[in-house]
């Protein structure tokens, strides 16, 4: 008798360093989820994100994380994983995928890109690993179509999301000022960034 194969599981990989993490990134998140069938987005929180290192201040991993979990802990299908935290060091996509796969080799992997992190794919430690082992997302805003740069190898899909002028830059302004974040970020990440001090007078 045969034996039936399967499926895998389709697992989007949204990497950031969620500093906070706000409704624009669940928007995100949501969306390719919804237009890909994805079984479960994984809001993948660096470790050291090594791309802005010594451009400012950076949150600890564990707050960061503590964040991203309060943030997903109510929308099915979306987790944040500590992975690249485990992992250590310096966070590179490639080394992720990799674990991803020794931790479940059943799975179809799709790393979730904006437009400013497709331009610079080719800056990437081992990008072109990074499309062998996944199909790349490129999340574009209504009326604006990013391409990846060549050259790439690999699948490639183009999502368009709804357009939140919100970014976790002018969120760290908001909170050292003192202005509200409300409705920018949910309730729950609200709660977990005044419990913890975060944003007051730097980085938390």
């Amino acid at each position: 008798m045969s034996q039936i194969t399967k499926q895998p599981r389709r697992v989007g990989v949204f990497g950031g360093t969620f500093d906070p993490p706000h409704v624009g990134h669940l928007v995100v998140a949501i969306n390719v989820m919804y237009e890909l069938s994805l079984d479960e987005v994984l809001l993948m929180v660096a470790n050291d994100p090594w791309q802005k290192r010594g451009t400012r201040e950076i949150s600890s991993s564990a707050n960061r994380f503590a964040l991203v979990e309060a943030a997903v802990r109510d929308i099915p299908g979306l987790s944040a994983s500590s992975i690249e935290i485990d992992l250590g060091g310096a966070s590179y996509t490639a080394n992720t995928l990799e674990r991803l796969l020794e931790e479940d080799s059943n799975v179809e992997l799709f790393v979730i890109l904006g437009a400013d992190a497709a331009n610079g794919l080719l800056t990437w430690e081992r990008h072109e690993r990074v499309a062998e082992l996944s199909t790349l997302v490129v999340v574009d805003r209504p009326g604006v179509v990013s391409e990846l740069p060549a050259p790439t190898v690999g699948q490639w899909h183009r999502v368009e999301v709804p357009h939140l002028d919100v970014s976790s830059t002018d969120l760290r302004e908001r909170a050292r000022d003192g202005r509200p974040l409300d409705l920018l970020v949910t309730a729950p990440v609200l709660d977990e960034i005044a419990a913890r001090s975060m944003y007051r007078g730097g980085a938390g």
